[in-house]
């Protein structure tokens, strides 16, 4: 069984394959040959020009399809699904975002919508998972003694990408059971950043304050970072929704289907605390 994992070179899909390692006759579909992680068997092409991907997708019995956030994305998981039907490829997992849906308060999650309705309605076997905002998004937050958190007061189940790598390699080993699921990923807890000062003090051996990001701030710091301003507005919708508590909830579905309990914020921070640091 081979599967091809795309978005290779992102943090999700390179936690994908550190899961599935061992297990699986793994390809990965770059743009970039030389940036291509190593040990497992590489395709180039990109899912923004179909014309590109009938060899990268012959002879794969299961994708996982992960896309870069963007007002195009749906051009491209319509490629991936296209190309995924000529090749006769049996069963997509596909990568959506938490709460898609066609009244989602994001741009990027009304898109994810779309896509998603479509590989329902492909032919093909599939598997959703929409996961929740990533601890990983945290990195480089801490600076000296103050954390500087977006997004601002909300509380929300933030989940470790460790954990949605580890989650969709198990469905990727065995995707039938997972067949016309929809799942919905988050940590084990819902947590307020402001809440977390305490621990990171512990971490860090001084004390630690919270400072909280206001949408419209993480904006303006990921445009003068060079951010396209899509993703950066995008971003700043989403913080918007997660202040006001759009994300204030967990789900079971991480352990009910691995059988392990989810990685803690402690955890993470423990962790990553020299990455947490700027």
């Amino acid at each position: 069984m081979t599967i091809l994992v795309t978005g290779a070179n992102g943090t999700v899909s390179r936690e994908v394959l550190r899961s599935l390692r061992g297990t699986a006759d793994l390809r990965v579909l770059v743009r970039d040959r030389s940036r291509a992680p190593s040990g497992v068997e590489v395709a180039v092409g990109d899912l923004h020009h179909p014309e590109t991907l009938e060899r990268a997708f012959t002879g794969v019995d299961t994708v996982w399809l992960l896309l870069a956030m963007g007002p195009d994305s749906t051009h491209a998981s319509s490629n991936a699904v296209w190309a995924a039907r000529k090749a006769g490829v049996r069963h997509i997992v596909r990568m959506s975002a938490i709460g898609a849906g066609h009244d989602a308060p994001t741009r990027n999650g009304r898109l994810h919508a779309l896509s998603d309705v479509e590989l329902a309605a492909s032919g093909l076997g599939w598997t959703v998972v929409r996961p929740a905002y990533f601890m990983q998004n945290l990195l480089g937050s801490v600076d000296g003694g103050t954390f500087r958190g977006a997004p601002g007061e909300g509380r929300i189940g933030l989940i470790d990408v460790r954990d949605i790598g580890h989650f969709a390699a198990t469905v990727l080993r065995d995707p039938e059971r997972h067949h016309r699921a929809v799942y919905t990923l988050t940590g084990p807890e819902s947590i307020r950043l402001r809440d977390t000062t305490g621990l990171l003090s512990e971490v860090y051996g001084r004390p630690i304050a919270y400072q909280p990001v206001s949408p419209d701030e993480a904006c303006s710091a990921m445009l003068a970072a060079g951010a396209k301003e899509w993703d950066a507005r995008v971003t700043a919708e989403y913080l918007t929704a997660y202040d006001a508590g759009w994300g204030d909830y967990t789900t079971s579905t991480y352990a009910a289907v691995t059988g392990r309990p989810g990685t803690t914020f402690a955890e993470f921070a423990r962790d990553h605390a020299d990455r947490l640091a700027a």
